[in-house]
């Protein structure tokens, strides 16, 4: 299998992808519209080695190999040889169809064009491209480096063999699959927590139990990791706002339409772990 990546979007999903890849052994180039935006990257992706190195679970010539490994480039033009794309760029369809459709005048006929995005129906995205039958979803999850699963998206037009090939890349990186065969919008996994969140924003809302019991209840009562409001603020509320948007519009079920609450916290800026405050002090 070719070992040639490319990550647009250097963003905390791009970087951790192109962290993950370079570990595995491919070459990857990491590509987004600003150099600020690209140093931003790079310094989160020698962070985050750094961690793994202290930790004993990397060796230090490792994580110095697999940063060599990533090139930096404010240029698209660099994506022009790899065998796989993955775009990790701003969950909005006019921005990825802008994407997709200049990637599709660049790279080689085989590439696979892959979309990190957690709830746009890979087929919409696909339609931008002449090439619907080699675009997938690799829908990875936050942080990247620590979470083990790949939600893989048949769009309505994905051939086997780029299905295929999706999968061999995500599990070179260490990741266990799951294949969603029909192009929903919010395909599985967010389907499910966004629900889940949702209705917890609402019981919070309401006064039926604060943060702490609503997220308590699901750790004891279903095993939960993480509870779902803690889950917001590590995903970022932002994050799960613009999801329930985006699934609502798809379905018109009420079940996605996101309280006032959580969009009073996102126009106040407290979206979780990355600003600081989100349901909890961070």
């Amino acid at each position: 299998m070719a070992r040639k990546l490319a990550v647009v979007g250097a963003g905390l999903m791009g970087a951790g992808i192109a962290q993950v890849a370079a570990a595995s052994g491919w070459d990857v180039v990491l590509r987004d519209v600003t150099e600020a935006a690209l140093a931003q990257g790079v310094e989160r992706i020698r962070g985050s080695y750094g961690k793994f190195v202290a930790k004993g679970r990397l060796e230090e010539a490792d994580a110095d190999a697999a940063l060599a490994r990533i090139t930096t480039t404010t240029d698209l033009d660099a994506a022009a040889d790899a065998d796989i794309v993955v775009e990790a760029v701003f969950e909005q369809l006019d921005v990825k169809h802008e994407l997709f459709r200049t990637l599709d005048t660049l790279v080689k006929d085989d590439t696979v064009l892959a979309s990190n995005t957690s709830a746009i129906p890979i087929t919409k995205i696909a339609a931008a491209t002449g090439r619907p039958e080699r675009v997938v979803g690799t829908h990875f999850f936050s942080p990247v480096p620590m979470m083990a699963l790949c939600e893989l998206v048949r769009g309505y037009k994905t051939s086997d063999e780029t299905l295929a090939t999706a999968r061999e890349f995500a599990e070179s990186l260490g990741k266990t699959c799951v294949v969603v065969n029909r192009d929903v919008a919010g395909f599985v996994t967010t389907r499910l927590i966004t629900a889940l969140v949702v209705e917890a924003v609402k019981l919070k809302e309401s006064g039926v139990a604060t943060a702490e019991d609503i997220d308590l209840a699901c750790k004891l009562g279903f095993g939960h990791a993480m509870g779902p409001l803690a889950t917001a603020d590590l995903t970022g509320i932002d994050i799960l706002l613009h999801a329930a948007g985006n699934i609502y519009a798809e379905t018109q079920d009420e079940k996605f339409a996101a309280p006032e609450l959580m969009r009073r916290m996102v126009d106040a800026g407290d979206i979780g772990r990355k600003s600081g405050q989100g349901f909890y002090p961070h």
